[in-house]
């Protein structure tokens, strides 16, 4: 006597499970790239803000020193290219330049801005949600003056 081989799917089911998980797998790495992109931008954005911290900390005793105040940000950043990530340094709401250091005395304000005008997504499916493939990324430090006095 011969017993008859059962299945617990019918024939029409077979390749059910398998095309289900070559959709979830794909579902699932792109949403993992783009967790990883993700992570990427929020790092760039952390240093980007901890350089700017740096300058102001910087400015608050040094605010005539404008080009020092500039290369201590871009030391202090992350694979820093100065062609591309730009910083800027206003005293007192004007622009920082060594000429112009009358108004860097204690009590005035110093503002160390950051940007990084276009940052890569490299994550296509991303680009297509924001419109592009990079992003501005942007940030600023405000900090005061402590010396020297003001005459």
């Amino acid at each position: 006597m011969k017993l008859k081989k059962y299945s617990s799917h019918p024939k029409s089911e077979r390749g059910q499970s398998l095309t289900e998980l070559a959709v979830i797998v794909v579902i699932m790495i792109i949403i993992l790239a783009g967790v990883v992109d993700l992570g990427g931008v929020i790092f760039q954005y952390l240093a980007m803000r901890d350089a700017a911290q740096e300058g102001a900390s910087y400015a608050t005793a040094f605010p005539d020193s404008c080009n020092e105040i500039i290369d201590r940000v871009y030391a202090s950043l992350y694979n820093a290219d100065p062609n591309v990530v730009l910083v800027n340094v206003l005293i007192d709401g004007e622009q920082c330049v060594e000429a112009s250091a009358s108004n860097a005395c204690a009590g005035n304000e110093v503002e160390v801005i950051v940007r990084h005008p276009n940052y890569p997504i490299t994550m296509p499916f991303l680009g297509t949600f924001i419109g592009s493939q990079s992003i501005n990324l942007e940030t600023s430090v405000r900090d005061s003056i402590l010396r020297p006095p003001c005459p």
